[in-house]
């Protein structure tokens, strides 16, 4: 059963033991809470402590007060692109891991600057602990036999992301972040015709047909009793 936001997880008994990430502050840049979500049950179990930004600017008030060891930054945010902010980190010195739910993102977090890329969904929790691993300061692989399953996120995380998806297209989408954001979390959760229905969401009509299948995925997540 997933957990709920606001409660700790239970330690996971494939990493219990090290605790591999233990002391690692990481801040996350993600407008999606469905991610965050599946990204703090991740860190937090193997020992590391995880803020969230859901914008650039946000993020820049993080950096004002703190330097994390790592920063993870999605490419499609809110107030712009991902790629400022990977550039900032880096010319401050911090490692940064770039992400996206769109694989053509790759080259352009690189060239801003990141150190590494991960493509959503995640589907390894040993591969991006080692990843984080060896950003943060080139330690050791974590154990073998961790290859466990990625935890389920909280469905009322995606519930929030739906309804904030079908908001934003009901608005006016003028830069493609409101697609965008929709495709991201369509290829996260693996819904296939959620992805296809942001991709043809060019026109009126297609906007349209996007907002329904919306409407309708947030009537089949499970709400709270």
């Amino acid at each position: 059963m997933p957990f709920p936001p606001h409660s700790p997880p239970a330690p996971d008994p494939a990493l219990q033991a090290g605790l591999p990430l233990r002391g690692v502050t990481l801040l996350v840049v993600e407008d999606s809470r469905f991610t965050c979500d599946a990204l703090r049950l991740i860190v937090t179990r193997a020992g590391a402590r995880l803020r969230r930004a859901e914008t650039l600017a946000t993020a820049r008030s993080h950096l004002d007060c703190y330097r994390p060891d790592l920063m993870i930054v999605d490419l499609g945010l809110p107030d712009g692109r991902g790629e400022a902010l990977i550039a900032e980190g880096a010319a401050l010195g911090l490692p940064v891991l770039g992400i996206s739910g769109d694989p053509d993102g790759r080259a352009s977090a690189l060239e801003a600057g990141a150190i590494a890329f991960v493509e959503k969904p995640i589907t390894s929790i040993a591969a991006l602990l080692r990843l984080i691993r060896q950003l943060v300061a080139g330690a050791g692989a974590v154990p073998a036999g961790d290859e466990v399953d990625v935890p389920k996120a909280d469905p009322m995380a995606l519930r929030d992301d739906l309804a904030h998806a079908a908001r934003l297209i009901g608005g006016s989408d003028a830069d493609g972040y409101a697609t965008g954001f929709v495709r991201s979390l369509a290829r996260t959760v693996g819904d296939r015709a959620l992805e296809d229905a942001a991709l043809n969401a060019e026109d009126p009509p297609g906007r349209q047909a996007l907002a329904a299948l919306l409407a309708q995925r947030l009537t089949e997540v499970p709400t709270l009793a």
